[in-house]
């Protein structure tokens, strides 16, 4: 056992001191605007809507009063709901006129994933050519400056995208202990100072909230280069990287990933099993659907996550105090780490300790999404099955 404690110890410290600083929760996009473009530039967003009834309005509410001084506006696109979702967004509308717009998306055509073709149909039809597009979702309220922001932040720093990680729902017992795991994970996945910074070519993004430049998009291929996407944030941010740099625009950093408390995720996670189906939806594919990779990702949470917890708790019967105290300090420095994620949610330090059991449960939905994935149903969401492929790594 001192031969798998040891090496995990190890990649701890790697992981604290040499892994972009991922663990410390930054960068975050929640000051003012402090560096305002000599001119506004033009904004469309475009948002998506599959069966949303109980949280468009709020969303889009958050969108219709934004504070931003140039041309903005908002295109919903319902994504063939078979509930209220197009009446509580028209309510809105009819209170916000000239400022916001509701469409129903097309049939979609094979190749293409829900989400992505509810945004292609808003692109396509929005009135004039924007400056940039905003593609957020149905289930986010926004302060009324988060546009000012994002364009500040896009301009100040020649970005072709930026994106933030919104503060998701953290209110149920199973919220508190899966949803800051969730976010460090995704952190320890694509650290967000290597996402901004442009020569460690690391691309990433949240798709909640994504401001992209409409000449750098069009110039990769526009959304049908990621049709087949289901984990499309990523994909698209893979997509923009090398548009960035032909535009010549990637001075330092093309895409820009942070994190942010003043936009919220206004959907809620009761019970496990709605976590579950969240992350089991996806998953695998963020493995590309190949076994090695599931292997690999699961011996590796394994070792990583339970082997120095499961060490320090059968202390009583290997009584072996040099692996015990070499156990301790491993899963000491994973509660360490989990500490700054912690913070941003207002949680308890002391959670940090339940770190392996959050570990434990996400390896078992993503053993679930391969299952999924071997019967047929995978990447399953709101009654549908993405039928595209598997992006390219």
């Amino acid at each position: 056992m001192i031969w798998i404690v040891l090496p995990a110890l190890l990649a701890w410290l790697y992981l604290l001191t040499l892994h972009g600083g991922f663990w410390l929760a930054r960068p975050r996009l929640d000051a003012p605007p402090q560096h305002e473009p000599a001119a506004w530039p033009r904004i469309v967003a475009v948002v998506p809507a599959r069966n949303e009834a109980d949280l468009v309005a709020e969303a889009l509410e958050s969108l219709a009063t934004q504070d931003y001084p140039g041309a903005f506006t908002v295109l919903l696109v319902d994504d063939h709901s078979d509930d209220a979702t197009a009446a509580e967004a028209q309510a809105v509308a009819a209170r916000a006129p000239g400022r916001l717009e509701i469409l129903s998306a097309r049939e979609r055509p094979p190749g293409w994933t829900g989400k992505l073709w509810a945004l292609n149909c808003g692109t396509q039809a929005a009135a004039a050519a924007p400056d940039f597009w905003w593609f957020t979702d149905a289930d986010i309220r926004h302060a009324p400056d988060t546009l000012r922001r994002l364009v500040e932040e896009t301009e100040h720093g020649q970005n072709s995208q930026v994106s933030l990680m919104v503060r998701l729902s953290c209110r149920s017992a199973w919220e508190k202990l899966l949803i800051p795991a969730f976010v460090f994970f995704f952190q320890k996945l694509y650290p967000f100072p290597w996402v901004c910074a442009d020569r460690r070519g690391t691309s990433a993004a949240a798709g909640g909230c994504m401001l992209i430049r409409a000449d750098d998009l069009a110039a990769a291929g526009g959304l049908l280069a990621i049709r087949h996407a289901v984990i499309d944030d990523c994909s698209l941010a893979r997509l923009l990287r090398p548009a960035a740099r032909a535009q010549g625009r990637a001075q330092g950093r093309g895409l820009y990933l942070g994190l942010t408390l003043k936009s919220h995720s206004i959907r809620s996670f009761a019970d496990l099993w709605e976590i579950w189906r969240m992350v089991a939806r996806s998953a695998y594919t963020q493995l590309h659907h190949r076994v090695s990779l599931l292997v690999g990702t699961l011996a590796g949470m394994v070792w990583l996550y339970l082997a120095a917890p499961f060490a320090v708790l059968a202390t009583p019967w290997h009584q072996n105090l040099a692996l015990a105290l070499l156990a301790g300090a491993t899963w000491a420095l994973m509660a360490l780490a989990w500490l700054p994620t912690l913070r941003f949610y207002g949680l308890s330090p002391l959670r940090g300790l339940l770190l392996p059991l959050a570990a434990s449960l996400y390896s078992a939905m993503t053993f679930d999404s391969a299952r999924r994935h071997w019967l047929g149903k995978g990447a399953a969401w709101k009654g549908r099955i993405a039928a595209g492929k598997t992006p390219a790594a």
